[in-house]
């Protein structure tokens, strides 16, 4: 399994926007891709700081296919909504010490 990690800054008197425009418009966009497991959004409580979104992934090629044919489309739908470029990379999950976790995600 491999996690897709985002960052950036978001505009935070946007927030409620934010949230429904990723739930309408970026899930279903997500839930097409394949490879794609489970989104965990991590949305600062103060303002300036960064929201981290991380995204699973089956296999690494699944996330740099996501990131080559469909992230521009993400990142033009989320744009207004942000208060900094966003930044990436990739991580390789160590499933042996989440093993609850995978179980959950292969339930």
């Amino acid at each position: 399994m491999f996690a897709r990690v985002v960052e950036f800054v978001p505009k935070y008197e946007k927030k409620d926007e934010f949230i429904k425009t990723i739930k309408n418009e970026v899930l279903p966009i997500l839930k097409k891709q394949v490879g794609f497991l489970e989104v965990l959004p991590l949305f600062p409580e103060m303002k300036n700081e960064k929201a981290v979104y991380v995204t699973l992934w089956a296999e690494k090629k699944d996330a740099e296919r996501y990131h080559k044919e469909v992230f521009d489309r993400v990142e033009d739908i989320v744009r207004p909504y942000l208060a900094s470029p966003i930044t990436w990379k990739l991580y390789n999950v160590e499933t042996t010490l989440c093993e609850h976790f995978v179980n959950a995600l292969a339930a």
